[in-house]
């Protein structure tokens, strides 16, 4: 494994590691978090852009869950490269975990060239605001207003496809985001993070800021991938049109709201 990687190349992804990792870790941890993930049928072939709620801090191990499943199902060819923070892709150990696991930094530029290999692309729009949102509000997504993701989709064409997890945010117990203390802090400048949690995870106990990695909770995941969303216009007029945008945002952040609240229900039942 290399020690450092060029975080806009589309060619670190490593095969044999992938297929290592899923035949060493998918079924542990599956049963670990006695995941489910549902709607793989509901997949479109070619480009498309994986929209996901965000949950568990800087873990995501629903992340790694809904890929095994992709992964087993399609093989590597619908399984997704990773627009990633650039911060996070530039930590020791994750930088060479994640890079050639797929992941490249988030930018339209790379977004667009993935597309045009007819490879798919999975964003988590609400980032820090969504993946760290206190435990109260575990069952809400949570994008923050952010709409990058839309212009993207409309500027490029491609089916948007809701990829909703529930129970993941469970994983450790966000007490509250802190936003206020963030903003002193000038976090937004300088690690472009907007909120600085005060967290409860294992074996940490309670941090200021989000712990690198914890043993999570061994919560029950579920996870469904929803139909395919169209929109009606497509390119750069619809992309620029902000009350459209706000029209999409309310259409993708509904269904998967509403997908959530569902699917959590349906876990705790079970």
């Amino acid at each position: 494994m290399r020690l450092r990687y060029d975080i806009d190349s589309l060619d670190n992804r490593d095969p044999e590691l992938i297929d290592r990792a899923y035949r060493l870790l998918a079924r542990p941890l599956e049963r670990y978090f006695r995941a489910r993930v549902r709607g793989l049928e509901r997949i479109p072939p070619g480009a498309g852009l994986y929209v996901g709620n965000h949950s568990s801090a800087l873990l995501t191990p629903d992340s790694f869950l809904f890929g095994a499943a992709v992964y087993r199902r399609f093989g590597l060819r619908e399984c997704p490269y990773g627009l990633a923070h650039e911060v996070a892709m530039r930590l020791p150990f994750a930088h060479q975990l994640i890079v050639p696991l797929g992941a490249v930094r988030a930018s339209h530029e790379n977004a667009r060239r993935l597309f045009a290999r007819g490879d798919k692309v999975l964003v988590y729009p609400g980032g820090d605001v969504d993946s760290m949102r206190p435990y109260r509000e575990r069952n809400r997504v949570v994008f923050g207003g952010r709409r990058g993701y839309l212009r993207l989709a409309l500027r490029e064409g491609v089916p948007l496809v809701p990829v909703v997890p529930a129970g993941s945010h469970g994983t450790l117990l966000i007490l509250d985001d802190l936003r206020p203390l963030a903003s002193l802090l000038g976090l937004d400048r300088l690690l472009r993070a907007k909120v600085w949690p005060l967290a409860l995870s294992v074996p940490w106990g309670l941090t200021l800021g989000p712990p690198l990695v914890y043993l999570p909770l061994p919560v029950k995941i579920w996870i469904e991938v929803l139909e395919p969303i169209r929109f009606e216009r497509a390119g750069e007029e619809a992309a620029g049109d902000e009350r459209y945008l706000a029209e999409c945002a309310a259409r993708v952040e509904g269904t998967m709201q509403t997908a959530l609240e569902r699917l959590d229900a349906e876990r705790r039942a079970s």
